[in-house]
């Protein structure tokens, strides 16, 4: 399992834009990816469960994944948290 924990800075948080582009993200790989916040866990995949979150500016989160293509999943999403400005 690959963990990775990010601490969100963009003033919205994770609001409906770049939850699409993560869940478009994750959806790429066969790995299960989960996004963890305040003890809750959502499917990386399902833009309901990580709009449920309501992860704002500020939050700690932590995603991990498990499966044969782990590594670059992680790998996949921590340049999207960057590119879009959610973590640094």
């Amino acid at each position: 399992m690959e963990k990775r924990e990010f601490n969100v800075i963009a003033e919205t948080g994770i609001h409906a834009r770049p939850a699409t582009l993560l869940v478009q993200a994750a959806s790429k790989f066969n790995s299960d990816i989960n996004l963890e916040y305040k003890g809750k866990s959502v499917n990386l995949k399902s833009i309901m469960g990580v709009m449920s979150l309501g992860v704002g500016q500020g939050a700690d989160v932590t995603i991990s994944a498990e499966g044969a293509d782990e590594a670059e999943a992680i790998a996949a999403i921590e340049d999207t948290m960057k590119k879009e400005g959610l973590s640094d």
